[in-house]
């Protein structure tokens, strides 16, 4: 981006204004948009502010890992009051305007100015959200495409609203099914710790005096006893750094985000609720646009948008390659190993039977089942974990503190 200082004349007075823009013709643009009514003279390029490049050099080494999503309520709320208006028949333009004019939300409130901008400019309404991707999500960038495609943006807008409210309700289900477990980590490191710190202490001291071979429960005790009293600090800093330069380079580097990607897929649990969570939303998008009569190829496109893990979205782009090499539906889908084979007949009958759009929802329905079964019964799916970590912890400690203490008394007695 480049800045240019814009020479005008309001109401007969002269000004400047300072614009970033990619070009000149761009910063005119939008400085028109600006003045409403004002004669721009001249655009010069000009440095940039020095608060600017500061601002800049952050965006560029630190902004992926320090941008946050715009709040899902206030999102829904301006989807919905944009769906009203243009099914009433307002521009985009001009609702856009009033929606950046009507929310609260500081951040949503600067990414509408910035969309209203680049409408301006004589952008489209999906490339003028495409900078803002991380910010709304692909869900939001796949439905607006798609009522560009039809026409019909006020059924998009709406559809797209239905969509992010259940993408909020699973937010929060997944939010309170893991209450339980992260209360129950917390209270058992608490514990862990207090018992290290105060307890093992005074058993070492114990262990010290009588100078005798301890057992390994013990031994491994006592190692974790000294490395959290004399290094805790240290390891604390060490997990923050290293959870910290994981989240920066999953989102800086291609490479670690494709490779941690297909891990994460392999996770027992998570893994499941990811591919189950992407299936259910490319199936209902891609549904959405094949109904609507979009091509299958130019469908494949838009619905991929909406898949963020890197391993599911390879396997998923072969389909479009399938396709467009001329391959049926379902052979394409069958060859990614993503779909069970009760699926693919699903997909292959209402291919063969012109009813594609009624069967695809049907599988965008199977996966959805699929992800609400795994969010409500998560608790009783980790419980058996927790419960044996507990186990072994308990185990641990009443080894490691009471062998040596039996072996002591058997010393005494003999």
């Amino acid at each position: 981006m480049n800045y240019f200082e814009v020479n005008f004349i309001l109401k007969g007075k002269r000004g400047t204004e300072l614009i970033k823009a990619k070009t000149r013709t761009d910063a005119i643009s939008i400085a028109k948009s600006k003045l409403h009514g004002g004669t721009i003279l001249k655009a010069l390029p000009v440095s940039a502010p020095l608060e600017n490049r500061i601002a800049d050099f952050k965006e560029q080494h630190f902004g992926k890992i320090a941008q946050k999503k715009v709040k899902t309520e206030s999102l829904i709320a301006a989807v919905r009051q944009l769906a009203v208006m243009t099914n009433a028949g307002i521009s985009i333009h001009d609702s856009i305007k009033e929606v950046e004019k009507a929310t609260v939300d500081p951040q949503l409130k600067a990414i509408f100015d910035d969309v209203n901008d680049s409408l301006n400019a004589g952008k489209s309404l999906t490339e003028a959200f495409m900078p803002f991707k991380f910010h709304v999500g692909d869900v939001t960038l796949a439905m607006i495409e798609l009522g560009e495609s039809t026409g019909d943006m006020s059924s998009s807008l709406t559809k797209l609203a239905e969509v992010l409210e259940e993408m909020m309700e699973n937010a929060k289900k997944l939010k309170s099914a893991l209450r339980y477990p992260t209360t129950v980590i917390i209270a058992i490191g608490i514990a862990f710790t207090i018992l290290m710190v105060y307890v093992v202490p005074k058993f070492k001291e114990i262990f010290e005096k009588f100078n005798a071979e301890l057992p390994m429960p013990t031994k491994v005790l006592l190692f974790l006893e000294h490395a959290i009293n004399n290094y805790g600090l240290f390891i604390l800093a060490g997990i923050v750094g290293i959870v910290m330069y994981n989240k920066y380079m999953y989102k800086t580097s291609d490479g670690y985000k494709r490779k941690s990607d297909k891990f994460i897929l392999k996770v027992y649990l998570i893994g499941n609720v990811i591919f189950y969570a992407s299936l259910s939303r490319f199936m209902l998008i891609f549904t959405e646009l094949v109904r609507a009569g979009i091509p299958v190829a130019d469908a494949l496109d838009t619905a991929l948008m909406t898949i963020d893990n890197e391993e599911i979205k390879d396997k998923l782009s072969t389909v479009k390659y399938e396709v467009e090499r001329g391959s049926n539906l379902t052979d394409a889908f069958a060859k990614t190993e993503l779909f069970e084979g009760m699926l693919i007949q699903m997909i292959k009958a209402g291919e063969q039977g012109g009813a594609l759009d009624k069967m695809l929802e049907k599988v965008s329905d199977y996966y959805k089942a699929r992800f609400n079964d795994i969010i409500d019964n998560l608790s009783s799916y980790i419980e058996p974990i927790l419960i044996g970590f507990i186990a072994g912890m308990v185990l641990m400690m009443a080894l490691g503190i009471f062998l040596p203490m039996w072996d002591m008394a058997s010393a005494v007695k003999g």
